[in-house]
């Protein structure tokens, strides 16, 4: 059987792919320092005049890997957070939507980090993209915690699941560093922790006239 030839965009995407691979394994292994576009198009296998057909520099390759991995990640946690909201009575469906960001983190802790970085360091060429991924995130986390009872009509209640949602994504953050530096070596000790700050935030939700 012969295999089909590949579209020339086909073909695009996937020297695409393997340059944000390569990119990935790098900052892994070496850290942002080791992470230059000549040993990223090596690793990938391709020329580095090549690299420039699909990034303009390191760091919109740096942008694009965070962009992609951080849109997964997004949609992952939701999905999660509308399947534990589906069936309440599921603990683990509830742990979930902590384990996932958790080993998201933990599993790419150099790009966990460089972002970590770039939100709190104005000079980075990344900070704003940072910044807009953080409000991105929140915003996605207020609307999931307005799915589940948290009003938003008022100030004060805007106001309120804000509150959460940053001190939820704060707690989370702090698990994963606590994690990578050997303090906290069990991830679902620290997913315990997440479970019992959602019980104290979800005691918040007003009462329903039926209960």
């Amino acid at each position: 059987m012969t295999s089909t030839p590949l579209t020339r965009s086909e073909a695009k995407e996937l020297t695409r792919r393997r340059l944000l691979r390569a990119a990935l394994r790098i900052l892994d292994e070496e850290g942002e320092a080791g992470l230059t576009t000549g040993k990223v198009s090596r690793a990938a296998g391709i020329a580095q005049s090549s690299f420039y057909s699909h990034f303009r520099d390191k760091d919109d390759l740096l942008r694009s890997l965070w962009y992609e991995s951080g849109g997964r990640l997004l949609r992952s946690v939701h999905e999660a957070r509308v399947a534990a909201r589906k069936e309440p009575g599921d603990k683990e469906r509830h742990r979930d939507t902590f384990r996932i960001p958790l080993e998201a983190f933990v599993r790419y802790p150099e790009l966990f980090r460089l972002t970590l970085r770039a939100r709190h360091d104005p000079g980075s060429p990344l900070h704003d993209f940072a910044m807009e991924s953080r409000r991105t995130s929140r915003a996605t986390l207020v609307r999931d915690l307005v799915a589940i009872g948290f009003p938003e009509t008022t100030e004060a209640d805007r106001r309120q699941v804000e509150m959460i949602a940053d001190g939820l994504s704060a707690l989370t953050e702090s698990m994963a560093l606590g994690h990578l530096e050997g303090r906290y070596p069990d991830l679902e000790e620290c997913v315990d922790v997440l479970m019992a700050f959602s019980r104290g935030y979800l005691s918040l939700l007003p009462r329903r006239a039926d209960s």
